[in-house]
């Protein structure tokens, strides 16, 4: 479901305790707040609730009032929370290597407005896609990465998502490791694409590696950035049943398909506050 753009964000997380829904919902009820839409999660292993809603502001409504009562009614709870005013776009960097099928979906959802986002910069270590950047008239910074220097490299990345005010950046299909660090400067705001393969084929050509084990499953995995190698907490996943007669370039070809539509499908979460980091995990809403 995508967001009304008139409505506002309100979304917020404390620990389990009675009265939680209560607390927001009868708050935006006596604010004079049409709520549109409400979801909430109790999870019940970690204690934590979360809860996400939008709502449409009365006339007269001033924000800095409406926090300031929040923060006062959710004091007793324990309760964190944001709140996303209507029509934000997000800056977001993109980062990519050669393959393009991922970056060229991401600019045309935003073109068509289907994500609400300005892509305010894309970065790469080769310069093949600086083109398809230009086309869009969004800057391109090649940053060729010398393995004996990977930390100069990464400090110009971090220049150019510092300078441009990003909130997100998306790796998408960005062929390098990140360093710890990189990570840690990034966590909960950087989102990364690969594929997913049973079972896990690693290194060079894993399609052709499934092709030979005679996969039935493709996919693609889209997460948060950590220290760990393609295991930060998952924000969406995609799959489709292949067979026999798909040859490696086919399944190729469906790995593609798959990989766009799943990292768009978790930038459009991101951006619209669906996604709240619950320890290594992640809850949707």
């Amino acid at each position: 479901m995508s967001r009304a753009p008139d409505t506002w964000i309100l979304t917020a997380d404390c620990p389990s305790v009675l009265g939680t829904v209560d607390a927001v919902t009868r708050y935006l009820f006596e604010q004079d707040c049409y709520v549109t839409e409400h979801h909430s999660f109790d999870d019940r292993l970690s204690s934590r609730f979360f809860i996400r809603v939008e709502f449409r502001q009365p006339e007269g409504f001033d924000e800095a009032s409406f926090r300031a009562g929040l923060a006062e009614r959710g004091e007793a709870f324990g309760m964190v929370f944001e709140l996303t005013a209507p029509n934000y776009r997000p800056k977001v960097v993109i980062m990519v290597s050669k393959a393009d099928h991922c970056l060229n979906d991401l600019l045309y959802r935003q073109r068509i407005n289907q994500l609400s986002m300005d892509v305010v910069a894309v970065v790469s270590n080769h310069p093949d896609l600086e083109p398809l950047a230009r086309w869009h008239e969004i800057p391109y910074y090649h940053f060729p990465l010398d393995p004996n220097d990977k930390p100069s490299q990464e400090a110009k990345v971090m220049k150019v998502i510092e300078e441009t005010g990003a909130e997100l950046v998306v790796l998408a299909r960005y062929m390098q490791v990140l360093s710890p660090e990189l990570c840690r400067k990034l966590d909960g705001r950087a989102i990364n694409i690969h594929h997913s393969l049973l079972p896990g084929f690693k290194g060079a050509k894993p399609y052709h590696q499934a092709y030979s084990k005679g996969v039935k499953l493709v996919g693609a995995t889209a997460h948060y950035i950590n220290n760990d190698l393609d295991e930060g907490p998952i924000i969406a996943q995609g799959v489709e049943v292949v067979d026999h007669s798909h040859y490696p370039e086919d399944l190729i070809a469906k790995g593609r398909d798959i990989e766009g539509l799943t990292l768009a499908r978790a930038v459009g979460y991101h951006i619209e506050r669906r996604v709240f980091l619950n320890a290594n995990r992640t809850v949707v809403l």
